[in-house]
């Protein structure tokens, strides 16, 4: 191991983890006023959902469906639930929630 490898490893900047969603199917809780999707890091998944109000006031959604605004923002969505994820900005279960406050 190199002497940069060393610090680094020291300073915790040799985070392993990664999001990636590979899945691409996202689905509607009404009751939870959320739009649920996954992501996985190695073998683990990583539930991750985004608020109907995230979407209605950052990607237009006010009177349009929920499922319809997600796949249309998908990546920038994913993006948000990436960054949060590596930050350790997780709910207690784990999971990622992107509320509107996020964006």
């Amino acid at each position: 191991m190199s002497t940069v490898t060393n610090i680094l490893g020291v300073l915790g900047m040799l985070d392993q983890r990664v999001l990636v969603f590979t899945d691409t199917d996202a689905r509607y809780d009404s009751n939870r006023g959320v739009v649920l999707f996954k992501g996985k890091d190695g073998e683990k998944t990583i539930p991750c959902a985004m608020s109907r109000e995230a979407l209605e006031d950052h990607f237009e959604g006010d009177n349009k469906g929920m499922l319809k605004v997600f796949r249309a923002n998908r990546e920038r969505i994913e993006h948000e639930a990436r960054r949060k994820y590596l930050a350790d900005r997780v709910e207690a279960d784990g999971s990622v929630l992107i509320r509107a406050d996020d964006l």
